[in-house]
């Protein structure tokens, strides 16, 4: 492709992406809203363009070549930066312009919700022009994808503190465990020891929670599961016993579906917290939000 890039080479790159995203030509049919011909046909320009082979198309599937892979990335960031300038461009008048990328835990506290939700409100008030992008993940992918650069600000909580980030504490979650209504124990539940609970099976996160290592009776740990909602699943089988967000268990033990355990005995804090890069703290966009968190906090 040459130096100067033309409208006809971002069109290319836009469905050259959409492809990718879409994982082959034919799912791409609707996103493009196109014929599978007429995209095999822009893609062949593209390569031709470039002068070297994207992807391969066929009956053995769509998956693309090893400069592909490195040509797709350099895309996406052209592409980006091409939207960045057109969003800078028209909002010049603005005295905030840019993006901001925010991770949130799933089955999040509705305290949680409510301050993130008024921050956003008060955040719109300015004079901003910012994309807001909300991820719902697990607390190890929000991780990740904030060391990647990926997120801008994460709301979650973390089993370790890692030195190029930075972290504030927001509140306290208490976690308590329950069992499900076909399991022995349901019918004396409220005053369940832990002794008696360590002789059943249990299911825990497949990932590390903050303090949770004093509570988890490791030897009866036969079950795993990536989400509250699953470890919810698994305790109202009535085959195992588990902690669950006492918020996020209330609707359950409404319904007597579950019950917990002994609520003064058989549960433990989990600390929220707001973490984003270090280095961010010049970025004006992140400070006017964190400024505006902080008012919604107090």
């Amino acid at each position: 492709m040459r130096a100067n890039v033309s409208d006809l080479d971002l069109r290319l790159l836009r469905i050259f992406i959409a492809v990718v995203d879409a994982k082959g030509l034919s799912d791409a049919q609707t996103t493009l809203n196109i014929g599978q011909p007429t995209i095999s046909t822009h893609l062949a320009t593209l390569e031709a363009r470039v002068g070297f082979r994207l992807c391969e198309r066929g009956r053995s599937g769509f998956h693309l070549t090893p400069r592909g892979e490195k040509f797709v990335a350099a895309a996406r960031s052209l592409l980006s930066t091409v939207t960045d300038f057109g969003i800078s461009v028209r909002n010049m008048d603005k005295t905030l312009v840019g993006n901001l990328r925010i991770g949130l835990i799933d089955h999040a506290p509705t305290t949680l919700l409510q301050q993130v939700s008024s921050s956003v409100a008060a955040f719109r008030k300015r004079s901003e022009a910012v994309r807001f992008s909300l991820s719902v993940r697990p607390p190890r992918d929000l991780e990740d994808q904030l060391i990647h650069g990926e997120l801008d600000l994460v709301f979650s909580y973390f089993w370790r503190h890692l030195p190029r980030m930075e972290y504030r504490n927001l509140f306290k979650e208490r976690q308590i465990a329950c069992c499900g209504r076909g399991h022995p124990l349901f019918a004396k539940a409220g005053m369940v020891l832990a002794e008696e609970a360590a002789e059943h099976e249990w299911t825990w996160r497949s990932y590390p929670l903050p303090n949770a290592a004093v509570v988890r009776p490791h030897d009866s740990v036969t079950a795993v599961a990536d989400d509250m909602e699953a470890v919810a699943i698994l305790i109202m089988s009535g085959r195992y016993l588990g902690y669950l967000p006492e918020e996020f268990a209330e609707p359950y033990i409404g319904k007597k579906l579950l019950a917990p355990l002994n609520p003064k005995l058989l549960r433990y804090n989990v600390k929220f917290e707001m973490v984003h890069p270090r280095q961010a703290g010049k970025d004006d966009v992140l400070l006017a939000f964190l400024q505006d968190l902080k008012q919604a906090h107090t």
